[in-house]
């Protein structure tokens, strides 16, 4: 990491096997319902192309305007390891770059996010710490009612 970089990390721990928590996020389906969705939004477009080089595409509508969130996938070692270019613009050419790490936990698994952004966006820190919160909680909720569906 270099220092005109800045590096967050957030963690969650889920009822879920790794394999189930890694393919919620591959899955246009599952992923549309926690994946950068706003309280106060909706997705109303979710691809992604699950392959290494693949893109992804993810517009949240929310009151104050469309959000695009967009990258593509730089690693995938399925269950335990993803890392993707990240932007909320199409066609930025300074991404920032995802590493998402999964390790078993007895029945369960936790989920390891970082994020590595640049230093210039120092002031969104927080805000981007509470958003990958946001998405990790959605997670678990679409995690908890499909078990409850599939019981």
């Amino acid at each position: 990491m270099s220092a005109n970089t800045i590096k967050l990390h957030v963690d969650h721990t889920y009822n879920a096997p790794p394999s189930v928590v890694y393919d919620a996020w591959l899955n246009p389906q599952i992923a549309r319902r926690f994946l950068f969705a706003a309280k106060d939004g909706h997705v109303i477009r979710a691809e992604i192309a699950p392959h290494v080089g693949g893109r992804f595409l993810i517009i949240d509508r929310r009151p104050t305007g469309d959000a695009c969130h967009c990258g593509i996938f730089l690693e995938l070692r399925r269950p335990r390891h993803m890392a993707f270019s990240f932007s909320a613009e199409e066609h930025d050419h300074n991404p920032d770059r995802v590493e998402i790490d999964i390790e078993p936990l007895g029945a369960g698994s936790r989920l390891t996010l970082s994020h590595e952004m640049c230093a210039e966006w120092g002031a969104f820190e927080e805000k981007t710490r509470q958003g990958w919160k946001h998405v990790m909680d959605g997670l678990e909720r679409v995690l908890e009612q499909t078990d409850r569906l599939a019981s």
